[in-house]
C-alpha cells in the first residue's frame, strides 16, 4: 500500500492533512482531507469514454454528511441517510461550480466527483473543506482537468479576517463568503454580509485567494508524487474544420447584424438568429445537411457567441439595444392578491416573480435535524421556476438544485432585515412567471415589496441586480453588463449577482468562466452593480416605501408573554389537558417552550376576541396570587364547613363558611350557592407554612348594622 500524504500549514497551529492510496482505491482518484478531527472522503470516477452524441460536459458532484460521523442516528422510520438535505445539495452545487468551467471543452465522458463527510467533531466546518477534497481527487487522478482549486470560507469577526472559522466563531461574523479558486483566478463566489462595502468583500476575496494558492501548491505536488501530472488521452469530439469555416464564412455577417439591431423580444430574436442556421442548412445537399446537422449547430452555437460578444466589444450594442450599464424597464405592485398575508408582483425587462409571503406560528417553523445542525428555522424563502417561464412544453416534476440554490441566494439576501426577536415565522414564496435574465434577483425585489406589503417591519429594503462580462485577452479589452439577459449569461465570461441595502451588501454569488479576471475587474463590476442597485431601489420605493403599519385582517395576530419557568407545566397541564381546553374554548393557538430561564408563551388567533381570552387565561394560571387582591371566583365543591373556589386558574382556596356572609349561616346553601356559581373574594392571607389561602367574601359586602345606621 502506497500512501501519500501531504499537510497544508495554515499559520493558526492547525493543519490540513490530505492522504491518498489507502482508501477507495478503484475510484480513479481518492483522497482523504482532514482538518482536526474532521474528515472527507472524496473520489471520483471518469467514464473510460463519452456516449456518442454527447456534446457537453456532465458531471455530477455530490456532497454527502454521515450521521455516524458525527455519533449520530439519521432520523425517519428507516434510520438510515435518505435524499440529499438543502445544505448538502447547496454544498454539492459550491464544488461543482468550481469545478465545471475547468474541464477541457471537448471532454465529454461522464464523471462523477463523491464528497462524503465520514468524521466530524463539531468545531471545524466541513463544507469549507468539500472543494479541496474534490480538486485533489481529480489531482491524483488520471482524469484531465485544468485545476487544481480550492474553496475556503472566509469570515469576518470583529474586523478580523478569519479563514475556514470554526462554527462558534462564524455566529459572531459580519461576513461570511466561500470562495473557489485556482493558482491564478477566482473562480466562485457565494456567501452573505450584514450590509458591508464593496471594497470589505474585494479584501474578504484576495484574504481567500492567498490561502487557495497555498492549497493548490500543495495539490500540485501531491500529484506529482503520485505520478498522475500527465492525464489521460481522449477523443470525443470529431470536428470538420473546413465545416467549421464555411459556416462561419456564410453566417456571420448576419449574425453579427441581428447582434446589434437591439430586439427586445426574447422570441423574436431567437427566432431571428435560428432563421440565420435554418438558410444555411437549407442551401446544403439534404444528405450533407442531415449527416453534419449536429457539427453545424455547435458551430453556429459559437458564431452567435461571436457576434454578440463582437458587438459589445467593438460597438458597445447589446442584444436588446441597451448600453452596458442600463437596466431594462421596471414595474412592480403590491397587494395583488387578497388572500395572501403580503403579495407582489416584480417585472424586470422580461422576467417576472410573483411572490408570497405567509406569516404563521410556532407551528409552522422548520425543524432541522441534519449531522452536524440541529434547530429551527424561522424565516424560509422558497423558489419555483415552472417550464412556462421561459416558453418550455414540457411538465413540471418538482424543484431540483437550482431552485434550492437560487433560492437560498435569495433567502440570504433577505434572512438579516427581519427584526430580532420577530414573534411570526415568516414564508416567502416567489413563483417566476417569466425569466429572461436572473429570477434569482427579482425573488430579492419582489420578496422585499411582499414583505413591506405583508406589514412585517423590514429593517430595509433590499434590491438585487445580476452583472455580466464579456472579455478577451485575458480580460485586457472587456466589458461590464449591468443587469444581464439570459443570452449574455449563457454565452458571457461571468455572472455576477449583488445584492444589498443602501447601506451595503447583504449577499452575492458569482461564477466565472474565463482565466484572467483580474480584481480591477471584479471591483468596477462591483461599482457597477452599486449604481443599478441604487437604480432598483428607487423604483421600489415608488411602489411601496416602508413596511405597512398593520398586517392584513386574515393574518394570525400573535402576543408572545413570558412566564416563570416553573409554570410552564401549569399553563400545559397533565398530558396538556390545560393548553388544549385554553385552544379549544378560545379558538387561539397556544405554543409553550422554555428558554434559558423562562418559559415563552406565543399566542396566536385570527381576532382580537380569542386573543384576548387566551391571554386572560395563560395569566390567570401565571398570576401569582396577592394578598389583598380581589378575585371573581367558582364555585368548585361544596363541604358542611364551607365550598372551595378557584379564584385563579388552577388555583383553589376554602372559603369557610363564616367569611361568606355576615350573618350566622347554618349552612352554605342557606347563602344561595351551589357548583358553578360565581362570587367575589378577598385574598386575606396566605399561610407561609402550608401555602394555603384564606379567603372572604363579606369583606366585600357592607355590615348590616353599618347600613342600618345609614
Amino acid at each position: 500500500m502506497n500512501v501519500v500524504t501531504k499537510t497544508i500549514e495554515l499559520g493558526d497551529g492547525r493543519t490540513i492533512t490530505i492522504e491518498t492510496g489507502k482508501l477507495a482505491k478503484q475510484a480513479d482518484g481518492s483522497v482523504v482531507v482532514r482538518m482536526g478531527n474532521t474528515m472527507l472522503l472524496a473520489t471520483v470516477c471518469a467514464a473510460a469514454d463519452a456516449v456518442p452524441g454527447t456534446d457537453f460536459m456532465p458531471l455530477s458532484v455530490d456532497y454527502k454528511e454521515k450521521y455516524a460521523a458525527a455519533g449520530r442516528f439519521p432520523g425517519g422510520f428507516t434510520r438510515r441517510e435518505g435524499r440529499s438535505s438543502d445544505s448538502e445539495i447547496l454544498v454539492s452545487r459550491l464544488v461543482d461550480r468550481a469545478l465545471r468551467p475547468l474541464f477541457p471543452d471537448d471532454f465529454h465522458a461522464e464523471t462523477f466527483v463523491n464528497v462524503m463527510l465520514i468524521s466530524a467533531d463539531g468545531i471545524d466546518m466541513p463544507d469549507a473543506l468539500a472543494g479541496l477534497a474534490a480538486s485533489a481527487a481529480l489531482a491524483v487522478s488520471d482524469v484531465p482537468f485544468n485545476g487544481p482549486i480550492s474553496e475556503v470560507r472566509v469570515a469576518r469577526v470583529n474586523g478580523q479576517f478569519l479563514v475556514n472559522p470554526t462554527f462558534d466563531q462564524l455566529e459572531n461574523a459580519d461576513i461570511d463568503v466561500m470562495v473557489a479558486a485556482t493558482i491564478d483566478n477566482i473562480m466562485m463566489v457565494e456567501g452573505e454580509m450584514d450590509e458591508v462595502s464593496e471594497l470589505d468583500l474585494l479584501e474578504a476575496m484576495k484574504v481567500a485567494h492567498e490561502a487557495i494558492k497555498v492549497h493548490c501548491k500543495v495539490q500540485l505536488e501531491l500529484m506529482e508524487a503520485v505520478g498522475k501530472t500527465v492525464k489521460r488521452t481522449y477523443c470525443h469530439e470529431v470536428n470538420d474544420e473546413d465545416l467549421r469555416k464555411d459556416v462561419h464564412d456564410k453566417t456571420f455577417a448576419k449574425a453579427y447584424e441581428l447582434a446589434k439591431s437591439g430586439n427586445t423580444d426574447k422570441h423574436a430574436r431567437v427566432a431571428a438568429f435560428e432563421a440565420v442556421k435554418e438558410e444555411y442548412i437549407a442551401a446544403l445537399d439534404p444528405e450533407v445537411a442531415a449527416e453534419k446537422g449536429a457539427l453545424i449547430s455547435r458551430y453556429y452555437h459559437d458564431v452567435e457567441k461571436e457576434a454578440m460578444r463582437r458587438a459589445i466589444l467593438d460597438e458597445g450594442m447589446r442584444l436588446d439595444g441597451r448600453k452596458t450599464t442600463e437596466i431594462r424597464p421596471i414595474w412592480s405592485e403590491v397587494d395583488y392578491l387578497p388572500g395572501a398575508h403580503g403579495s407582489a408582483v416584480f417585472t424586470r425587462g422580461e422576467t417576472q416573480s410573483l411572490t408570497t409571503v405567509t406569516l404563521g406560528t410556532k407551528m409552522d417553523e422548520k425543524l432541522i435535524d441534519e449531522a452536524l445542525v440541529q434547530g429551527k428555522d424561522r424565516f424560509l424563502l422558497h423558489y419555483n421556476f415552472p417550464p412556462f417561464s421561459t416558453g418550455e412544453a414540457r411538465a413540471s416534476r418538482g424543484i431540483g438544485r437550482r431552485e434550492i440554490g437560487h433560492g437560498n441566494l435569495a433567502l440570504r439576501a433577505l434572512k438579516r432585515m427581519i427584526p430580532e426577536d420577530y414573534p411570526y415565522v415568516v414564508r416567502v414564496v416567489s413563483d417566476i412567471l417569466e425569466s429572461n435574465g436572473s429570477s434569482s434577483m427579482a425573488t430579492v425585489c419582489a420578496g422585499t415589496l411582499a414583505l413591506m406589503d405583508a406589514g412585517v417591519a423590514i429593517k430595509k429594503p433590499v434590491s438585487g441586480i445580476a452583472m455580466g462580462l464579456i472579455s478577451e485577452n485575458k480580460g485586457k479589452n472587456f466589458a461590464v453588463l449591468s443587469d444581464i439577459l439570459g443570452d449574455e449569461d449563457h454565452l458571457g465570461d461571468m455572472d455576477f449577482k449583488v445584492t444589498g441595502t443602501k447601506d451595503g451588501i447583504t449577499a452575492t454569488q458569482m461564477d466565472i468562466k474565463v482565466d484572467g479576471l483580474s480584481f480591477e475587474i471584479l471591483e468596477k463590476a462591483l461599482m457597477q452593480a452599486h449604481e443599478g442597485r441604487m437604480h432598483i431601489l428607487g423604483k421600489i420605493a415608488e411602489t411601496i416605501e416602508e413596511p405597512r403599519e398593520d398586517l392584513k385582517p386574515n393574518a394570525p395576530r400573535i402576543v408572545v408573554m413570558t412566564i416563570p419557568k416553573d409554570l410552564i407545566g401549569a399553563v400545559i397541564g397533565p398530558g396538556g389537558k390545560i393548553i388544549q381546553g385554553i385552544q379549544a374554548e378560545t379558538g387561539a393557538n397556544v405554543a409553550i417552550e422554555e428558554v434559558g430561564n423562562i418559559g415563552r408563551v406565543e399566542i396566536a388567533a385570527t381576532n382580537k376576541a380569542s386573543l384576548d381570552a387566551a391571554i386572560a387565561r395563560v395569566k390567570g394560571i401565571t398570576a401569582i396570587p396577592e394578598v389583598g387582591e380581589v378575585y371573581t371566583s367558582k364555585v368548585k365543591s361544596i363541604m358542611p364547613y364551607g365550598c372551595f373556589v378557584e379564584f385563579l386558574p388552577g388555583k383553589e382556596g376554602l372559603l369557610h363558611i363564616s367569611e361568606i356572609s355576615w350573618t350566622r349561616l347554618e349552612t352554605v346553601e342557606a347563602a344561595g350557592l351551589k357548583e358553578g356559581d360565581t362570587i367575589e373574594v378577598k385574598l386575606l392571607d396566605v399561610d407561609p407554612k402550608s401555602g394555603k389561602f384564606k379567603l372572604s367574601h363579606k369583606v366585600l359586602v357592607p355590615r348590616p348594622h353599618d347600613q342600618e345606621k345609614k
